[in-house]
C-alpha cells in the first residue's frame, strides 16, 4: 500500500471483487482483475479478494456469489467492486445480486458506470441547417 498524503500507512475500506467469465480466456480473466486491482490502488481501496463465477446460472445463487456474501458479512468490509453490471450476470439476475448486497450492507462499485439515455433535445422551434456554400432562394408562392 502506497502512503497517503499524511505519508502514513493507512488501510483503505475493504472491498472485494466480483467477476462473472463465462467462456472467457485466461487472458482475459487476468485483464479483468488487473483493471480491479488498478481502480482500487487509484482509489485507496484494499482488494482482498476477487471472486470468479463461472457458470451459466438460470438464478443468483451461484457458488462464487454465495461466497461473496459469505465475506461481505465480516466486520469492516466496505463493499464489492465489478468492472460493469454485467459481471453481476443477465439483468434480472444482476439487479437481484445488487439488491442482495445492498442488503448485507455494503456497496457496490462498478468501474465502468451503465450508460445513460439522454433525453431528446426539445427545439422551441423549426431547426433551420444550411451547408456552407449552399443558398436558397424563396419565391412569394413558397
Amino acid at each position: 500500500m502506497e502512503p497517503l498524503t499524511e505519508h502514513r500507512q493507512v488501510s483503505g475500506p475493504v472491498v472485494y471483487g466480483f467477476l462473472r467469465l463465462v467462456r472467457v480466456s485466461a487472458a482475459r480473466h487476468a485483464a479483468l482483475a488487473a483493471s480491479l486491482t488498478e481502480y482500487c490502488r487509484s482509489h485507496e481501496l484494499q482488494l482482498s479478494g476477487v471472486f470468479t463465477d463461472r457458470e451459466v446460472s438460470s438464478g443468483p445463487d451461484s457458488a462464487a456469489f454465495t461466497g461473496l456474501l459469505d465475506v461481505l458479512a465480516l466486520p469492516d468490509v466496505y463493499g464489492v467492486i465489478a468492472p460493469a453490471m454485467s459481471h453481476l450476470g443477465p439483468k434480472a439476475i444482476a439487479v437481484e445480486r445488487g439488491r442482495r448486497i445492498e442488503t448485507a450492507g455494503s456497496r457496490l462499485l462498478l468501474v465502468r458506470r451503465p450508460r445513460t439515455t439522454h433525453p431528446p433535445v426539445a427545439h422551441s422551434g423549426p431547426v433551420r441547417r444550411r451547408s456552407p456554400g449552399t443558398t436558397r432562394v424563396l419565391d412569394a408562392e413558397s
